[in-house]
């Protein structure tokens, strides 16, 4: 497996992972849970962006 194809399994993981985080918020009971919940599922995304961008030879993080 090659970088490249490395880093885009770590990205889908990130992202399907925050899929997943987003639709345990949607199905939460609890006001607090569902908000950790999305912000945890933001952060993710923001994550998988930002590598994605860096793999794909931007070399500033996104802000």
């Amino acid at each position: 497996m090659t970088s490249t194809e490395a880093s885009h399994r770590h990205v889908q993981q990130l992202r399907d992972e925050a899929h997943r985080l987003a639709t345990d918020a949607d199905r939460a009971d609890d006001a607090d849970e569902r908000t950790r919940l999305q912000r945890e599922a933001r952060q993710l995304e923001s994550d998988s962006d930002q590598e994605s961008m860096m793999a794909a030879g931007d070399i500033y993080p996104a802000q």
